[in-house]
């Protein structure tokens, strides 16, 4: 087997993903009530027996860090690791990651004490589930430099993509970054040969910002000053080297906004969610936590899925997301609702303490109505609190103690609302 290396781009500051990104890195961002986004492409990598894998982020990496060493602890005979490499300043380098190219660039130190055959660079905020195994293997046949993994999308989703034109050998010859919903990108549609059953009638394929480098090829397209692989890096190579198209044909989301994260959650309490963590064969991975099962006490729940550890009473929740110690009290109402859970439960002092205070228990009071709105950890939603049912016409803007943004509440991290609080 060849040596090979996965490097997950950790992403920028996460402004898109604010506030849910204000004390987190992107990829540390709770998801479907147990997991956290970096989850996603960790265990496609597991999956794949690719076990040398590096994590590249410089904002907010205390939690993700905490998040790794807890969760993926390799046994020694494997010679595996899941390591995070921050920003750090150096004699070479002192600054900041200043792209997803330049981050790669400033490891070079590390990576090459591994001394690997190929690069397979993943993001740290997408929701798929890829065999890795296939894509290295096609492009070990197709006998490329770089290998793009890619998505058949329709005219639309192209606007805002980076969008590939391939011949009919699947090599590719053009790359446009974003062309926008104006611009005539006709002779960029894919070619019938390509097509097959993997485009589902879509006719653009577009970058999904996944890729595999040989090793050699990977030192040359970076030994200049370029700092992205998606505006920068590509379009130059696809001149010099031969580049191939991997055409991927299952479900891809990019979380890279508010929206689609919000989205992306409540699909997976559809009937047949277009992600699927039912699968035995391909698992994704995190945190093993020694929590009880949840408890459900005179309590209706339907198309809604609940993580361990929660004790829900009495509660009507519909089309939402019940997160890690969740604890939802009598006559509590939840629709359409991505609620983060809480990292702790709280003692029968600290509840006095709240009481006396006058102040909420983490979790939601009793009589609580919310829909509409996703929960950050650890918040503490009054009694009697009413999100999202009285003003039908949300203004996106930051509300102090809430946001708003797409039309979607977000109440941060250890937010308190106090009881009779409308929003």
């Amino acid at each position: 087997m060849p040596k090979v290396l996965s490097i997950v781009l950790g992403g920028g500051k996460g402004t898109r993903l604010f506030p849910l990104t204000q004390d987190r890195a992107k990829p540390a961002v709770p998801f479907g009530g147990k997991f956290r986004l970096v989850d996603i492409p960790i265990s496609n990598c597991i999956n794949a027996n690719l076990r040398q894998i590096y994590i590249l982020t410089q904002f907010n990496s205390a939690s993700l860090h905490l998040h790794l060493s807890q969760t993926y602890n390799f046994d020694i005979f494997s010679k595996g690791f899941v390591e995070i490499l921050a920003a750090e300043q150096t004699f070479e380098h002192s600054g900041w990651y200043e792209g997803t190219a330049d981050a790669v660039r400033k490891n070079f130190i590390h990576f090459r004490t591994q001394d690997p055959d190929y690069y397979i660079i993943l993001s740290g905020d997408q929701l798929y589930r890829m065999d890795l195994r296939d894509f290295l293997a096609k492009h070990r046949e197709s006998g490329a430099a770089i290998t793009i993994a890619s998505t058949a999308v329709g005219r639309e989703e192209a606007s805002q993509l980076g969008i590939l034109k391939a011949n009919r050998k699947g090599e590719i010859i053009e790359f446009l970054e974003k062309p926008g919903p104006v611009r005539d990108i006709s002779d960029f549609k894919i070619p019938p040969e390509l097509k097959a059953d993997k485009t589902k009638g879509d006719e653009y394929l577009a970058s999904m910002g996944i890729y595999i480098f040989n090793a050699e090829a990977m030192e040359s397209c970076l030994a200049n000053e370029y700092t992205d692989f998606g505006k920068e890096i590509i379009p130059m190579t696809i001149n010099t080297l031969k580049v191939n198209a991997y055409i991927f044909d299952g479900y891809w989301e990019d979380i890279g906004t508010i929206k689609s994260f919000y989205e992306a959650n409540l699909d997976l309490t559809a009937l047949r969610p277009k992600f699927d963590f039912y699968d035995e064969e391909k698992p994704i991975y995190t945190h093993m936590r020694s929590l009880p099962p949840s408890k459900m006490n005179f309590s209706n729940m339907n198309q809604s899925i609940a993580a361990e550890g929660c004790i829900i009473t009495n509660a009507s929740i519909t089309n939402s997301i019940v997160g890690i110690r969740t604890i939802i009290e009598s006559g509590a109402g939840l629709n359409g609702v991505v609620c983060m859970g809480a990292d702790y439960y709280e003692s029968e002092k600290r509840k006095q303490q709240n009481s006396e205070a006058r102040l909420p228990n983490v979790g939601i009071g009793r009589g609580a109505i919310v829909k509409g709105a996703i929960i950050d950890k650890n918040a503490c939603i009054g009694e009697g609190c009413r999100i999202g049912i009285d003003d039908l016409n949300r203004v996106d803007g930051n509300y102090g103690h809430y946001y708003i943004i797409d039309g979607i509440i977000v109440i941060p991290k250890n937010a308190v609302l106090y009881p009779g609080t409308v929003i």
